[in-house]
């Protein structure tokens, strides 16, 4: 058990560091003159077919299609995808677009405090002392790692705060709903087709054939390569298989790796400052990390 747990932990890690990197790379994308909505369907549809082909090629195949035989598991399915896998990085973009990445980041990593209050409303777990220590660890780490102690960091708009709440909300629920699923089918199968399924949808608003490949650079497509397979599939996947061996609660919490990474990598890439409070705000996330490793909790039955 205790071996699984490790593996999830490591699952979850990996997969919020390969977004922090897929974040800060995507950055350079943009400045590139990449459009925001071009690389949302295209890292979606094409991460998302490689994911089934994943499955299709080392696991059970069939899974593939016998998820859309049951009305209640295709209906999941598609509001997974479309509430959570698309919603999440629609409503992130806009509070970036409204405001600015530390605000946006901040109000999406309330997704761990709203699901640690899901849980005990309905009553499959307690409030507990260690939710209380993880909260103000993951909550004061961010905070400083963000803005290095700043509160002038966080005036923005009000859609910006609004645009962030949603994200938070959306993320909780990316966390939340895949559950059932993931109870009768492989990580594989329900992260694939949520991730097909979503870049569909973006590909109404942008195609991912609507581009002139002519302006693309070397650089500019191994960026994409990068965005694709780590940012993308790998980082998707490794955080949804990781509720497999932990709870909903701990997966989230272990999130805050994702702007920890994201601001390491701006550092000692693009060779931005590193200020004393984000040097504090980093200790304070990896205790949260320790914190967690260290002590176990009981998955709920439910």
């Amino acid at each position: 058990m205790k071996n699984k747990r490790m593996i999830g932990f490591m699952l979850v890690v990996s997969g919020c560091f390969f977004w922090g990197i897929g974040g800060t790379v995507a950055q350079q994308l943009f400045a590139q003159g990449i459009e925001v909505s071009w690389l949302v369907s295209t890292r979606l549809l094409i991460a998302g077919t490689l994911l089934l082909l994943t499955q299709a090629v080392f696991k059970d195949r069939a899974q593939i299609l016998d998820i859309w035989r049951e009305k209640f598991s295709a209906t999941r399915l598609v509001i997974f995808a479309l509430v959570g896998m698309l919603a999440v990085q629609y409503t992130y973009m806009a509070s970036i677009k409204e405001g600015n990445a530390a605000v946006a980041t901040l109000l999406q990593y309330l997704a761990p405090v709203m699901i640690i209050v899901w849980v005990a409303v309905r009553g499959q777990a307690k409030f507990t002392k260690k939710d209380a220590v993880t909260i103000v660890l993951a909550l004061g780490g961010s905070f400083l790692l963000l803005t290095n102690g700043s509160l002038s960091a966080l005036a923005v708009p009000l859609p910006a705060i609004i645009w962030g709440l949603l994200s938070g909300v959306t993320l909780a629920f990316y966390t939340l709903y895949a559950i059932p699923l993931l109870k009768r089918f492989d990580s594989l199968v329900v992260v694939g087709w949520a991730m097909v399924i979503a870049g569909i949808a973006m590909s109404f608003v942008k195609a991912p054939w609507d581009v002139d490949l002519s302006t693309f650079t070397a650089t500019t497509y191994i960026y994409l390569v990068i965005v694709i397979i780590f940012g993308t599939m790998l980082a998707f996947w490794f955080y949804i298989e990781s509720l497999q061996t932990l709870t909903a609660k701990e997966t989230s919490l272990l999130g805050n790796i994702e702007p920890l990474t994201a601001v390491l990598a701006t550092v000692l890439w693009l060779r931005e400052p590193f200020g004393t409070f984000q040097w504090f705000g980093t200790s304070l996330i990896l205790i949260m990390m320790i914190y967690i490793a260290l002590k176990a909790e009981k998955r709920p039955v439910s």
